[in-house]
């Protein structure tokens, strides 16, 4: 049975997930998606089970956080000329 730490973790890890799917380009349906994953996984009873998905969620807020950055850095890239100081 899950301890209610376990569970405090579980709601941490949905809110910041759906905050960071705010973000996210809407055509993607990524708070469905989210919801629907926490869903599937509610009824887990075994610890290990439940440590796996939370580690997975966790895998998930990184890759989701390091699309965020690299889209800035494309962002800003784009907005500066390219470099001519190699013509001199």
């Amino acid at each position: 049975m899950a301890s209610k730490a376990t569970r405090l973790r579980a709601l941490a890890l949905y809110k910041e997930l759906h905050r960071l799917g705010r973000d996210y380009e809407p055509s993607y349906d990524f708070h469905g998606k989210l919801r629907r994953l926490f869903e599937k996984n509610r009824n887990l009873t075994d610890d290990e089970e439940i440590e796996k998905a939370l580690r997975l969620g966790e895998y998930i807020k990184n890759e989701t956080l390091a699309l965020y950055s690299l889209r800035k850095y494309r962002y800003l890239k784009r907005m500066y000329p390219p470099n001519s100081t190699s013509d001199a």
